[in-house]
């Protein structure tokens, strides 16, 4: 008995002309796609040649110091625009000196106002104190200025003078802490300033790394029978010690170029000194004094600082950022 073949599907109908991915027409969202890209492409490289054009021109009006007192002129200690020396290795020394106490300062606070907002305020508590960080973030820093100057300034004088009078005996800090300044304008008091306008920056930072750590790590550690002390010290801070880095590489950035503030209390002195509680200066606060009445080396020398500052904060970006893809390197490599 002979079997049937079973009947062969019928072919399907050519594509109509004109229709069709083979007819030669683009699918759709190509062209979005393509315009998108290059819009991506011109705005990220604008950022470069803004960064390139602010170099070349700041360095192009800076030539003047350079050619005048030599390459080696950021590290000659002898600002005297009478005489016209324009040494800036004290300037660069108070810019770091006031940089360094504020992050002193800032960071164990910020740290510590990011661990109590995470891990141990009550809900309806938190809310509150992150705007209150946010608010203080946008206050200008001429108004800090103001405070510190009309009132932190005169309120420690005191304390400069009891500190002083404490530590006279103690080798280090008799150095350190002698010759207070009786105005209360000095590097401490710069330094504190500085580090009240920086804590929200670090806190905020803080806050949204710690905010990232899983809640399993923080479940597993407590059910290992650690104490909520130990959990954050196990499980948040190996977690957020990257995050925690980038901020505050970030808060010294703003450390090194707060301008106002600092000009307002910091003494305007330009010499290199051991003295915590005596006058000084930086690099932002002297431009932001004399700019205004400079002419011929004086003014390139205060667009050299400019170039100066401007480098220093560069390179502490990019410093930031290895040590975060460090951090992450490493991390991948033990998960």
């Amino acid at each position: 008995m002979a079997v049937e073949a079973p009947p062969r599907p019928a072919a399907s109908p050519p594509p109509a002309p004109g229709r069709g991915l083979g007819s030669g027409r683009r699918p759709p969202g190509v062209v979005t796609d393509a315009v998108f890209r290059w819009v991506a492409l011109v705005a990220g490289l604008m950022v470069l040649v803004i960064l390139a054009l602010i170099a070349y021109s700041t360095t192009k009006q800076a030539w003047p110091w350079f050619k005048a007192e030599g390459f080696d002129a950021v590290l000659s200690d002898h600002w005297d625009p009478a005489k016209g020396h324009f040494g800036g290795l004290s300037l660069v020394y108070g810019t770091f000196l006031v940089g360094l106490i504020a992050l002193l300062i800032a960071v164990p606070v910020s740290i510590g106002i990011a661990l109590f907002v995470t891990e141990v305020a009550p809900r309806p508590l938190r809310r509150p104190i992150v705007y209150t960080v946010d608010l203080l973030a946008a206050i200008p820093s001429v108004v800090y200025g103001l405070w510190a100057f009309i009132v932190l300034g005169p309120w420690l004088v005191n304390i400069f003078d009891s500190v002083s009078s404490a530590t006279s005996g103690v080798p280090l800090l008799s150095d350190l802490f002698a010759e207070p300044s009786k105005t209360g304008d000095s590097y401490m008091t710069a330094g504190i300033v500085v580090a009240i306008m920086i804590t929200p920056i670090i806190t905020s930072i803080t806050r949204e790394v710690f905010a990232t750590t899983p809640a399993s790590l923080k479940e597993a550690a407590l059910g290992l029978g650690s104490t909520r002390w130990e959990m954050i010290r196990g499980a948040v801070f190996p977690h957020s010690r990257g995050g925690i880095v980038s901020a505050v590489m970030i808060g010294l950035g703003r450390a090194v170029g707060e301008t106002i503030a600092v000009a307002l209390v910091i003494g305007s002195s330009q010499q290199v000194s051991a003295h915590l509680l005596g006058p000084g200066d930086t690099m932002a606060s002297v431009i932001a004094n004399q700019f205004g009445e400079a002419s011929g080396t004086q003014r390139a020398a205060l667009i050299g600082l400019g170039v100066v500052l401007f480098v220093v904060t560069v390179v502490v970006g990019i410093a930031a950022r290895a040590v975060v893809a460090r951090y992450e390197r490493r991390m991948g490599t033990v998960a």
